[in-house]
């Protein structure tokens, strides 16, 4: 367990998670005026933790192991597939809950923040590279 817990490459991008999460929670109340902590657990909104998570990961990987390694190349395609999903597939799922939503009149209350905009995934991707190379 000791080894796990001092592994800097499920450290950093956990820790990560949890701080870009929370931040998430503080931005929107702000946003909203109205604190809903389960954003904690959701997926959505700015910026990207998934993004953020692979992002740092990768980079660490990079940054310790080579760019020529193959477990960056691994960590990096991954990155790519999670981003992409993000702000495509999520995100398109997301709108058509939206729609799904007005046409139920709200029998059923579907998920609509479950994906990212580009720059929300963007600014995970950065997020997560600045803090994969301070670490």
């Amino acid at each position: 367990m000791n080894e796990l817990l001092n592994n800097k490459y499920v450290l950093v991008p956990f820790v990560l998670w949890i701080v870009v999460q929370v931040f998430k929670v503080i931005f929107e109340g702000l946003r909203n005026k109205k604190v809903e902590l389960k954003r904690i657990f959701g997926s959505g909104g700015m910026p990207s933790a998934h993004s953020a998570v692979v992002c740092s990961l990768a980079t660490l990987i990079g940054k310790y192991e080579g760019l020529d390694s193959s477990t960056f190349a691994i960590a990096a395609i991954l990155a790519i597939i999670v981003m992409y999903d993000a702000c495509g597939v999520r995100y398109q799922a997301g709108k058509h809950a939206v729609l799904l939503n007005d046409l139920l009149n709200h029998e059923v209350k579907l998920e609509e923040m479950i994906g990212h905009t580009y720059l929300q995934v963007a600014m995970g991707a950065i997020l997560g590279i600045i803090v994969g190379l301070i670490f």
